[in-house]
């Protein structure tokens, strides 16, 4: 792990809290090409009422229109939360080259906790992964959202 990892996952942690304000899932995620963010983004699913409005899907569509491509071949995604198997999937696609993320899920993690898309030798397609940049804080802000929502609810 690299200090820029470090600097671009506060970066990420920022999209993350604009999320949790908005009472979305609080992932936030950003696109580096060449050292230079080109796209940042957080969960909208409840905002736009789409499944598939997640962190990591808004900013390679962000990244893709920026560049003029669809590939993002000199790209590092950084992530608050380990991507899920859409996600991983679209990366894939996109060829980006490689993920860094925080806090991994058991549950749905498909970068290595759950399965290992990013990193499967049966597709085209292979992704660095660092997995843990600055994770316990990553954790710590979804641990927080989803303990404030169930005593909300409750």
């Amino acid at each position: 792990m690299f200090d820029i990892d470090k600097m671009m996952m506060r970066e990420a942690i920022k999209q993350a809290q604009l999320a949790a304000r908005k009472d979305e899932v609080p992932v936030g995620a950003v696109i580096v090409h060449h050292g230079k963010i080109i796209a940042q983004a957080h969960n909208q699913v409840e905002m736009l009422n789409d499944p598939t409005a997640h962190a990591e899907m808004i900013a390679i569509t962000q990244a893709a229109n920026f560049l003029s491509g669809k590939w993002l071949t000199d790209c590092v995604l950084y992530v608050t939360a380990e991507p899920c198997s859409m996600c991983a999937g679209a990366l894939v696609l996109s060829r980006i080259q490689r993920v860094c993320f925080g806090a991994q899920d058991p549950k749905t993690g498909a970068a290595g906790s759950l399965w290992n898309i990013l990193d499967n030798p049966r597709l085209n397609h292979r992704i660095e992964v660092v997995r843990g940049v600055l994770g316990e804080e990553c954790g710590a802000l979804l641990s927080q959202f989803f303990i404030s929502k169930r005593a909300r609810n409750n």
